[in-house]
This record gives C-alpha cells, sequence and structure tokens, in this order.
C-alpha cells in the first residue's frame, strides 16, 4: 500500500505543478488582456517594441521563408515526380507555405529571438531591483513591461507572417522556374488560383496568436525570474521552450478550427 501511494504520489506531483503552472500563466495572461484597454499607455515603449519585433526581425524572418519555399519546391517537384505530379509543385508550395509553414516558422524564430530577448531583458531588470523601483514610482509593471510588448507583437507579429507567406512563395517560384524548368507566367498563375481568402485569413489569424504567446512567455518567464545569472538564464531557456511548445500546440488547434471539415 505505501509504495502504491508512494508511485501515485510521484505521478501526481509533477501534474499538479503543470496544472498550477498553466493556471498561472492562464491569470496572468488574462490580466495582460485586462490592462490593454486600461489607461495609462506607454506609446513610447509601445513604439520600441514594433521595432524591435518588428523591424528588427525582417532579415531572420526573410532568409527563413525564403529558403524554406525553395526546399520545399525542391522536396514536393522530387516526391511528385515519382507520380508523375511535378506540375503541382506551384500549388503545394503555396498552400503549404502559407496555411502551415509560414506561420509557424516565423512564430518559432519569434519565440527564438524576441520571447528569449525580452525574457532576459525583464529578468535582469528584476535581479537588479528595476522592476522594485517601478513599483516605488508607482508604475505599474504590466502596464510598463508586458502591455506594450504583448500589445507590439500582436500587431506586428501577422505583419511578418504576411511577408514570410510571400516571401517562401517566390523562394518556390525562383527555384521553381530557374531549376526545375516550369514557366514563370503559368507557375504564378497557378498559385495565384489556387490560394483562397481563408487560407490568407487563417495565417494572419495564427500570427496574431504566435505573437502574443512570444511576447507573454518572455514577459511571464522574466517576471518569474530567480535571483543571480543562473535565475536569468533559466528564465530565458524557460521562456523559448514554452513559447515553442504552445505555438506548435496552438498552430493544430487552429488548424482543427480554420480547416476541419
Amino acid at each position: 500500500m505505501n509504495l502504491a501511494a508512494t508511485f501515485l504520489a510521484r505521478i501526481g506531483a509533477p501534474v499538479l505543478a503543470f496544472l498550477a503552472a498553466i493556471g498561472r500563466v492562464a491569470i496572468y495572461a488574462a490580466e495582460a488582456i485586462s490592462h490593454i484597454a486600461r489607461p495609462p499607455f506607454y506609446f513610447k515603449e509601445f513604439v520600441q517594441s514594433v521595432i524591435s519585433i518588428g523591424y528588427f526581425s525582417l532579415p531572420v524572418v526573410g532568409l527563413t521563408a525564403i529558403f524554406t519555399g525553395g526546399a520545399l519546391a525542391l522536396q514536393i517537384y522530387a516526391g511528385g515526380s515519382r507520380f508523375s505530379a511535378e506540375a503541382v509543385v506551384p500549388q503545394i508550395v503555396a498552400i503549404g507555405m502559407v496555411r502551415e509553414l509560414g506561420p509557424v516558422l516565423v512564430g518559432l524564430m519569434i519565440a527564438a529571438r524576441v520571447t528569449s530577448s525580452i525574457a532576459a531583458e525583464i529578468a535582469t531588470m528584476k535581479v537588479t531591483e528595476q522592476i522594485d523601483a517601478l513599483v516605488t514610482l508607482s508604475t505599474h509593471p504590466m502596464k510598463y513591461l508586458t502591455v506594450p510588448r504583448v500589445l507590439a507583437a500582436l500587431i506586428v507579429v501577422p505583419l511578418l507572417v504576411g511577408l514570410g507567406d510571400i516571401i517562401g512563395v517566390m523562394g518556390g517560384f525562383l527555384v521553381g522556374t530557374k531549376q526545375l524548368g516550369f514557366n514563370p507566367t503559368t507557375y504564378m498563375k497557378n498559385t495565384i488560383d489556387f490560394l483562397e481568402a481563408p487560407d490568407v485569413w487563417s495565417s494572419l489569424a495564427k500570427g496574431a496568436v504566435f505573437g502574443f504567446i512570444a511576447a507573454l512567455m518572455g514577459c511571464y518567464y522574466g517576471m518569474q525570474a530567480g535571483r543571480g545569472a543562473q535565475g536569468v538564464g533559466r528564465a530565458t531557456k524557460s521562456s523559448v521552450e514554452a513559447a515553442a511548445v504552445l505555438i506548435l500546440a496552438a498552430n493544430f488547434v487552429l488548424t482543427s478550427l480554420f480547416f476541419s471539415t
């Protein structure tokens, strides 16, 4: 009986800890959303976050998208040639990039670049007691640190996803026309004719959700960081891991909602 109780306790403790962590994140997210619509609003912090999250993420998003689109075209052509279906390359590249690969890859790149940066910055502020100084100056940390970053990511990441979709499709176009022998006009016509409005809107909606998750995880783990350099490092690592897993899970849920038959 004691062995059974010990076994159940060892299983139950991590499960309870996991559920408690989910609850804390959900409460933090709800609090962040509630503060978005309430003054004051720190516009300077918001603009800086837009530049940091959006503008400085353009190179990594563009390079990731163009190489992914090109590789996808090569893979589809190689696979389609086994069934004499090479002509579907433009259509599959378009739908693959816009529906799935574009949003997910941009979300993961934002998690790697932005989430880690936010978590490290806020964790360092906590370690150096700058957050305590904000409270002393009657500045709400949620208002000053979390809301501008979350709102900026919510607005900017869909734009990055849209740009990544376009660049990814163009990467497939370049490989298809320069290396695989497709006619440029026919390739673009097949791409445009095959894509539908729901494909584009679902991609942008995924970008908004992924941006919210990425910024929220960076802020949350930064606020929860322990003292010292190890606390900063642990918060940064945990924020990226959590953001990546939640983005992939959210992608599955959103895909099921948008495209379930």
